[in-house]
């Protein structure tokens, strides 16, 4: 890692490196991956393989003793270094459903419509992600939160709840509970065991990076 004030390119893991994928569209197709809802069929360790060959360009070539300590880069990484909880929160927001609100959220705390920039570092993202102060975003979160702990909604809630119950009402978790099926076709054939070793080296984070990588809110130069 690079520490609090480096932007990382580059994974060292043990005498070699990796390149990795940084921009922050490439980050959240690794987080679509994660949380199911790129393919709700895969079961977790298959989640993580595909999110490996995603972030490590390389992975093909990577020796397999280096598998779990670049799964705990990658964790870390999604979570900006910052350490993670222990264990996932209440599920308060989506990457993917939310797209529209983050986009206009991040945007705003940038002064500039971030999905115009033709690169984005992911760790630059969040701290604008981390940014976003009173708006849509904030009022669904807000909510979201409020709905799950039974509190009553004031009054310009529950008619902005009524109008977009749609956007407000998360949709079911697509990783939870389905069965474990073979990987898509767009991957090479991995040998046996090849996604138990690499889900054997995730880290739960701030971010969800876990079970439910994309649905929390809240490394070498």
């Amino acid at each position: 890692m690079t520490g609090a004030w480096g932007l990382p390119t580059r994974a060292e893991i043990e005498d070699r490196v990796y390149e990795i994928r940084t921009d922050y569209r490439d980050i959240l197709e690794v987080l679509r991956w994660l949380d199911g809802g790129a393919a709700p069929e895969l079961d977790r360790g298959e989640r993580w393989y595909v999110a490996m060959r995603l972030f490590y360009p390389d992975f093909a070539a990577m020796p397999r003793q280096d598998w779990p300590e670049a799964t705990r880069f990658l964790a870390e990484f999604l979570a900006a270094g910052r350490p993670g909880s222990g264990s996932p929160g209440p599920r308060l927001m989506d990457w993917q459903q939310d797209a529209p609100l983050i986009a206009a959220g991040v945007s705003r705390a940038a002064g500039q419509d971030v999905r115009a920039l033709p690169y984005l570092h992911w760790w630059s993202f969040l701290g604008w992600f981390d940014a976003i102060g009173e708006g849509a975003f904030a009022t669904v979160v807000g909510i979201r939160d409020k709905l799950r702990r039974g509190k009553k909604l004031e009054p310009w809630e529950l008619e902005f709840y009524r109008s977009h119950r749609a956007a407000v009402d998360l949709r079911p978790d697509a990783g939870g509970d389905e069965e474990k099926q073979r990987l898509l076709a767009l991957l090479d054939a991995r040998r046996p065991g090849e996604a138990a070793v690499i889900g054997s080296g995730e880290r739960r984070s701030a971010y969800g990076t876990g079970d439910r990588a994309g649905n929390g809110r809240r490394a070498e130069g």
